[in-house]
C-alpha cells in the first residue's frame, strides 16, 4: 500500500509517493494547471506510474481557497446580519492601508452593500435574547436571494459566539428555501468575539466554498475513475490535515495549506537532525514563505490576512512575500531595480522556459550565471533556453546601463535582501537574533539562494533537508489531523472558578472528539493543547497563555499570564486580569513515513561528481564540480564553490562555504 502527498503551487505541482512495504520514496515535480489543478495532479500520478487502486492515503495541499479570494472570482454572495449593522463588512476597522496617502481609496469590500441584508433580532453579549429572530423576514429575504441566483449566504449576527441559536434557526430557513446554496454561520466558522473579524472570516468562507466544493468533488470523481478508494484529506493552515468533507464546509481553514505543510516537515526534520532552532524559507515559483521554529515548536497566530481581508482562524505564523523563481525583475518608475511581486507563473513562465515569456525573472538570472544546468530539464520536463535568458536579462541591463552579468547578480542580490527582510520580521523585530538559528531552505528555488540569504543575515549554518524541491508535499504525509476550537467567555480571574475553566476546556474537547474520530478521551492516538487569551482589565488585545486542561487553580493561570506578559513587555502591573477566550487544539496522531539514512559503503566524493560547469560568483567565472546528492558519502566535508543537484532542486555552495551530508541525509552548509 502507498501514501501520496500532493502540493499544488503557483508554478509546479509536487508529488511524494511513500511505499509502506519497501520504505522507499518517489518524487515528481510537474507544471501546475491553474485552470483545473486536478489535471496536473492526475498527470503527475501517471508520470510516477502510480496504481491508484493501491493508494491508502491521499493528502493534498491546495491554493484553491486562497486564489479564489485573491482573484475575486468566488460565488455570488449575500450576507444576512443583525438590523443596524449591515455596514460592518463595508467599513471594517476603518484602517488606511496606504498610511501616508490621505487620498488613497478604501479597500473594495468582498461584496456590495446592496447584498447585505438586515434581520430584526438581537442577542446580548452574555448570550441572552434581547429581541427574537423575525423568521418571516428571513423567509422573505431567502425568496429574494433565490430569485437573484445567489450561490452562498453568510449569516453574521451580533454576539452569536455567546449564543448561536438565532444563526442556526436562520440557517435552517435559508437552507430549506435555497437547498443548492452554501449557507455558513459565523458561530460555525469562529465562535469568538470581535464582530468585524468574525464577519470577514465567515463571508470569506462562504465566498470560496462553492468553488472549493466543486474542485474537491471533481478531484474525488477523477480519483475514483482511476480506481482510488483512499480517503482524501486536505491540509489546513494550522498544520493539520482534515477529511475533505470538513474542508468543503470550512474552506477558510485551508487558506495557507501549502506553506503550513513545509513547516510541519521542517519541525520533524529538525528534531531528527538535532537542529531544533530553525528559520524556514520556502521559495517556490511565485512567492516565498518564512517561519521561525524554536525548540521544535512553531508559532501560531490569529492575525492572518488574505489580501486585504482579515482571517482570525488559528494558523501557523508564516510571513509571505512575492519573491520566487518566476518573479519578474523590472525598472520602477523611480529608476530602481525591483524583483517581484509580479510573477511569470507557470505559463508562459520565465523567458528561459521557451514558452513565450520575455520578461526577465529570477530563474533567468540563475541560468545566465550558470547555476542551473541546460542539459538537465527543470522539473523533469522544461528544457532551459540560455539564449532566451540572456536576451531577457540583457534588455533590462541595457536599459539601466550595466552588463548582463552584473544585472543577473543584482537580481539575485535584491531577492536575497528581500528574503532577509522577511526573515527579520519574524526574528529581529521580535527581539530574536537569527544568527542563533540555522536556515532551512526548501521549495524548488530555496537551496539556490540559501547561502546568499544567510550571508545577508550573518547566519553561519544552512540545513538543506532531504527532498527540498518536494518538501511541502513530504510534510503532507508527516502531518497529523488537527482542529482548533475557540469560545469567547469574558470574565475576571478573581470572579472565575477553576471548575468553570476546566468545564469550558472539556466542552471544546468534546466538540473536537465529534469532528475527529479517534480523539475521544479513551483513545491512545490523540493529543490536546489548551490555552487562554488573557489581558489586563482595560486593555484591548490579548496574549495567548498556555494552560493545562486540568489546571489545578486560578493562581497558576494568573502566574503564567504574568510570565507571558513580562516576556513580551518587560514588566507586569497590579491591574485585574481577564480571561477573554478559551482555546483547545485537538490532534489525531497519524502514522508517519520513516526517511532512510544515506548509504555509507562504496561512496566517495569523487564518485559523486556528475560533471563540471562554469558558474559566476562576484563577476568571476569558476569551474565548479557538480555533485549528485544521492551519491554523496555522509560525514565528508567538501569545499565550495560547487553545485549539488537532485530531483526537484539544486543547491549552490558559494566559494566561502563548505558542505557535508549528515547522518540523516541533510545537506549542511557552513560559512567560513
Amino acid at each position: 500500500m502507498t501514501w501520496l502527498g500532493v502540493d499544488v503551487g503557483g508554478t509546479f505541482t509536487d508529488l511524494v509517493l511513500f511505499d509502506r512495504a519497501s520504505g522507499s520514496l518517489k518524487i515528481l515535480k510537474t507544471p501546475s494547471t491553474p485552470r483545473n489543478q486536478s489535471e496536473g495532479i492526475l498527470t503527475g500520478m501517471g508520470l510516477l506510474g502510480i496504481d491508484a487502486s493501491g493508494l491508502e492515503r491521499f493528502v493534498h495541499g491546495t491554493t484553491i481557497a486562497t486564489n479564489t479570494a485573491l482573484e475575486r472570482d468566488g460565488a455570488s454572495l449575500a450576507v444576512i446580519t443583525t438590523a443596524g449593522h449591515k455596514d460592518v463588512l463595508i467599513v471594517g476597522r476603518g484602517n488606511r492601508m496606504a498610511m501616508y496617502n490621505i487620498k488613497a481609496p478604501p479597500i473594495r469590500p468582498l461584496l456590495p452593500r446592496s447584498r447585505c441584508f438586515e434581520v430584526d433580532e438581537r442577542m446580548m453579549a452574555d448570550g441572552t435574547v434581547l429581541r427574537s429572530l423575525d423568521e418571516a423576514e428571513v423567509d422573505r429575504i431567502a425568496g429574494n436571494l433565490l430569485e437573484e441566483g445567489v450561490e452562498a449566504v453568510a449569516i453574521c449576527f451580533l454576539h452569536a459566539y455567546a449564543n448561536p441559536d438565532h444563526e442556526r434557526r436562520c440557517a435552517e430557513i435559508i437552507s430549506r428555501r435555497m437547498p443548492k446554496a452554501v449557507v455558513t454561520t459565523s458561530a460555525e466558522v469562529l465562535s469568538e468575539y470581535r464582530e468585524y473579524e468574525r464577519f470577514s472570516s465567515t463571508a470569506l468562507n462562504a465566498y470560496v466554498a462553492p468553488r472549493m466544493k466543486r474542485y474537491i468533488g471533481d478531484l474525488r470523481e477523477r480519483l475514483s475513475q482511476a480506481g482510488s478508494v483512499a480517503p482524501l484529506s486536505i491540509m489546513t493552515s494550522n498544520g493539520g490535515a482534515l477529511p475533505a468533507h470538513l474542508v468543503e464546509a470550512l474552506p477558510v481553514l485551508s487558506m495557507l495549506s501549502g506553506p503550513a505543510a513545509g513547516v510541519i516537515a521542517a519541525g520533524h526534520i529538525g528534531a531528527v537532525a538535532d537542529y531544533p532552532d530553525l528559520i524556514t524559507c520556502d521559495m517556490g515559483g511565485t512567492s516565498s514563505d518564512v517561519c521561525l521554529v524554536r525548540g521544535g515548536e512553531y508559532g501560531m497566530t490569529t492575525e492572518g490576512r488574505v489580501g486585504a481581508f482579515p482571517i482570525k482562524i488559528r494558523q501557523i505564523d508564516i510571513n509571505s512575500i512575492g519573491v520566487g523563481g518566476g518573479s519578474i525583475a523590472s525598472r520602477s518608475s523611480g529608476g530602481f531595480l525591483t524583483v517581484g511581486p509580479r510573477s511569470a507563473g507557470a505559463f508562459p513562465g520565465p523567458a528561459s522556459y521557451g514558452r513565450g515569456g520575455t520578461e526577465p525573472t529570477l530563474t533567468d538570472a540563475n541560468v545566465v550565471l550558470g547555476r542551473l544546468r541546460l542539459d538537465r530539464p527543470l522539473g523533469g520536463e522544461i528544457n532551459l533556453d540560455k539564449q532566451a535568458a540572456l536576451t531577457a536579462i540583457g534588455s533590462l541591463a541595457t536599459a539601466i546601463g550595466i552588463s548582463t552579468v552584473e544585472m543577473a547578480e543584482g537580481i539575485l542580490r535584491i531577492a536575497a535582501v528581500s528574503l532577509a527582510g522577511a526573515i527579520k520580521e519574524v526574528s529581529v523585530m521580535r527581539g530574536i537574533d537569527p544568527r542563533d538559528f540555522a536556515l532551512l531552505p526548501f521549495g524548488g528555488a530555496g537551496a539556490l539562494h540559501a547561502a546568499e540569504v544567510a550571508d545577508e543575515l550573518g547566519m553561519r549554518t544552512v540545513v538543506v533537508p532531504p527532498l527540498p524541491g518536494n518538501f511541502s508535499a513530504l510534510g503532507l504525509l508527516l502531518a497529523d489531523s488537527r482542529r482548533d476550537f475557540v469560545k469567547t467567555h469574558l470574565s475576571r480571574t478573581a470572579d472565575t472558578s477553576v471548575e468553570a475553566v476546566r468545564s469550558r476546556f472539556e466542552e471544546l474537547i468534546a466538540t473536537g472528539s465529534k469532528e475527529l474520530p479517534g480523539t475521544s478521551s479513551d483513545s491512545s492516538n490523540h493529543r490536546y493543547l489548551a490555552s487562554l487569551d488573557m489581558r489586563y482589565s482595560g486593555q484591548s488585545f490579548e496574549l495567548s497563555v498556555p494552560c493545562a486542561v486540568d489546571v489545578s487553580d486560578i493562581e497558576t493561570i494568573e502566574r503564567k499570564f504574568g510570565e507571558v506578559y513580562a516576556a513580551r513587555y518587560g514588566a507586569t502591573t497590579k491591574a485585574p486580569i481577564e480571561i477573554v477566550s478559551y482555546r483547545v487544539a485537538v490532534w489525531q496522531i497519524a502514522e508517519k513515513p520513516v526517511l532512510s539514512p544515506p548509504e555509507k559503503s562504496g561512496r566517495s566524493i569523487e564518485g559523486a561528481v556528475a560533471g563540471r560547469t562554469a558558474v559566476i560568483f562576484d563577476g568571476v567565472s569558476h569551474d565548479v564540480p557538480i555533485y549528485h546528492r544521492d551519491l554523496l558519502p555522509p560525514e565528508i566535508n567538501f569545499q565550495g564553490p560547487a553545485l549539488v543537484e537532485e530531483d526537484g532542486s539544486s543547491t549552490v555552495v558559494p566559494p566561502d562555504w563548505s558542505a557535508m551530508l549528515d547522518h540523516v541525509g541533510c545537506l549542511v552548509l557552513r560559512r567560513g
